[in-house]
């Protein structure tokens, strides 16, 4: 079974988040969710406060087959401000497991210099001045073991590339069709 981490940060976007957990949850992956603060209730930007399964403390050096940031504004900046979770995506990359970050999150990628140089991505389209490498308007970029996303509208599609890399194109496929969805088609 594969394994994803899933930091947040106060400021996180609902909607990205919530995406990726469900949709990688719902495809067979095991899901941690870790707050990179001191407790484990975490406010979104649109207020809504979401309960993490642990802090990144605790949890943040197991091995995990994905780590996927979830975007929004002061989330990014608080995700930033983590030089625990800085070092720790640097390990990802180093480890050759999948970086994920949507939004503005890819620039915690950038920040965290835990991006391979060359590597193409895509980010919310006003971060993209962040990220010092070729910008993609693509709505989901994967490339080298990176997976980026625009932002909450391209939440789903992120989320159900991330789980084909993780699990495969087969059961991709199948997670999108029993959500009704045809964004992989």
């Amino acid at each position: 079974m594969a394994k994803a981490l899933v930091p947040l940060a106060e400021g996180f976007e609902d909607l990205e988040a919530v995406a990726v957990i469900d949709v990688l949850r719902r495809g067979g992956v095991e899901v941690t969710v870790a707050s990179v603060h001191d407790g484990l209730a975490v406010k979104s930007a649109h207020g809504i406060e979401m309960k993490a399964d642990a802090l990144f403390s605790e949890v943040g050096q197991e091995a995990y087959d994905a780590i996927v940031l979830p975007g929004g504004g002061l989330g990014t900046e608080n995700l930033k401000a983590c030089e625990e979770l800085s070092e720790r995506l640097r390990r990802q990359r180093d480890e050759g497991g999948l970086l994920c970050a949507i939004c503005a999150a890819p620039t915690v990628l950038e920040a965290a210099g835990a991006l391979k140089a060359g590597v193409h991505a895509t980010c919310y389209p006003s971060c993209q001045m962040e990220l010092d490498r070729p910008w993609s308007p693509a709505a989901v970029v994967a490339d080298s073991g990176v997976i980026t996303g625009q932002g909450p509208g391209s939440a789903l599609l992120f989320a159900l590339v991330v789980l084909q890399h993780l699990s495969g194109e087969t059961l991709a496929q199948r997670v999108a069709r029993a959500m009704v969805s045809d964004v992989l088609s």
